[in-house]
């Protein structure tokens, strides 16, 4: 009997639990490119924002006129977000009179809180890439060897084996080997690459923070210096 050695004829004659692993691992690919994607926008995004903020922050724009403007707009993210988080924490303090070091303390919790957010957005779906790129082999392993005891419990039952009778059963289960590789592989590149830019990103906010902090003090000192 002749077999089709093409992809869709050794799926086709795989046996169920074998097809049931194939689909799986091509729905676990689909999913992970789209994440990725995805991310990688976000990410291009994210630092496209941050350097824009960046450029701006340090220009000499006046603090109170900065913050009013990001206010007005609905979306605002990022850096962005994580100053007007500490800027609207430092003015209701300042009119709080509250003293020096709990002006910036408080400012920096407020800053810390939004960061952690933030970096969670950024995070997000790094954790499915994170596991597709750890079981994908595993389970396309496990349809190999499934698709393999098959094959050999096929070829018990024959008087005489032929390289010809085996060799569909064997190709057809060290498919799933591939496909669980092919969704691996990429998954784990990318989830590599975005931590490390968002580790990349996470930093400069903490530098950030810690610069606008020091400005605020300078600012919360001199208005209660006396006069």
């Amino acid at each position: 009997m002749e077999s089709d050695l093409t992809f869709i004829g050794l799926f086709l004659q795989a046996s169920f639990i074998v097809q049931l692993v194939m689909l799986l691992l091509l729905s676990v690919s689909v999913a992970s490119w789209a994440f990725i994607f995805q991310r990688s926008k976000a990410l291009n995004a994210a630092r496209s924002e941050m350097r824009q903020f960046e450029d701006k922050f340090w220009s000499g724009a006046d603090l109170n006129r900065l913050y009013q403007e990001l206010s007005a707009r609905p979306n605002v993210s990022g850096l962005a977000s994580i100053f007007c988080a500490g800027f609207k924490e430092f003015v209701r303090l300042r009119k709080s009179n509250t003293s020096t070091s709990g002006i910036v303390d408080g400012t920096y919790r407020a800053m810390r809180v939004n960061m952690s957010r933030e970096i969670d957005q950024l995070e997000s779906r790094l954790p499915f890439l994170a596991t597709a790129g750890s079981i994908s082999p595993y389970i396309g392993l496990f349809g190999t060897v499934w698709g393999i005891m098959n094959a050999f419990i096929a070829l018990g039952e024959v008087q005489q084996a032929t390289l010809a009778m085996v060799a569909p059963g064997i190709a057809e289960a060290l498919i799933a080997t591939a496909i669980g590789l092919f969704a691996a592989i990429p998954a784990v590149i990318a989830y590599n690459r975005f931590s490390h830019q968002v580790e990349k990103l996470e930093n400069s906010y903490g530098n950030f923070m810690e610069e606008f902090s020091a400005i605020l003090h300078r600012q919360a000192a001199a208005q209660q210096a006396p006069q």
